[in-house]
């Protein structure tokens, strides 16, 4: 989990999530490339996180790809975010014995029984062990210095430009304190309409 670096992070706000995550790729200490992609878009309204083994990344990333369009070919249908948890989870409960080394973190806008959308975030272990929450999820190296930052600047019901600044802050600030993420960042804020993403610059040191 430590070997290429990099760290996640999603945010629910009123009416809409965050997630963001580093750039940075690396051989532990050893600086790689400055444009890693760990955030990916899996419908319109749904993104995934995968901090992690970079290899594990690209399969994992390809996998989810491929059996998001079979749930769609055979449902006729988008798949919810609670749905995609629930497969990202059984997914790698199939590789427990040999697990892929990678821990997903969710964020999506949950289409209600009444036509509402809500935000949804998840994250879960390398075997598939799902952490929901109604604040703030992590994943990666920096994981507890994004808890601590997280902690002091997550507020309830933040608008979706108030979300971009709060979760910006908290990456930028928590990477800042880990050697193994940093180089800049990408911020993905969703609401129901449409997704708006920023690249940040960060500390290059």
């Amino acid at each position: 989990m430590q070997y290429n670096g990099g760290s996640v992070i999603a945010m629910a706000g009123k009416d809409c999530v965050a997630i963001a995550s580093d750039l940075r790729l690396g051989v532990q200490s050893l600086g790689i490339s400055s444009n890693f992609q760990r955030v990916f878009p899996v419908t319109d309204r749904i993104y995934i996180g995968l901090p992690g083994l970079a290899t594990d990344v690209t399969t994992l990333h390809e996998q989810f790809r491929y059996r998001v369009n079979m749930y769609t070919i055979k449902e006729e249908r988008e798949i919810e975010p609670q749905a995609f948890t629930q497969m990202v989870s059984s997914t790698l409960y199939e590789r427990r014995f040999g697990p892929w080394f990678i821990e997903p973190v969710i964020a999506g806008m949950q289409k209600m029984p009444n036509g509402e959308y809500s935000p949804w975030i998840a994250a879960t272990d390398l075997i598939g062990c799902i952490n929901f929450a109604k604040d703030f999820v992590v994943a990666g190296t920096a994981s507890e210095k994004l808890f601590g930052v997280a902690e002091g600047l997550w507020e309830p019901d933040l608008e979706p430009d108030d979300l971009f600044e709060t979760i910006s802050q908290t990456l930028l600030n928590a990477v800042d304190r880990d050697a193994y993420s940093g180089w800049g960042a990408v911020v993905h804020v969703i609401t129901k309409d449409k997704v708006v993403t920023r690249t940040l610059k960060g500390r290059m040191d």
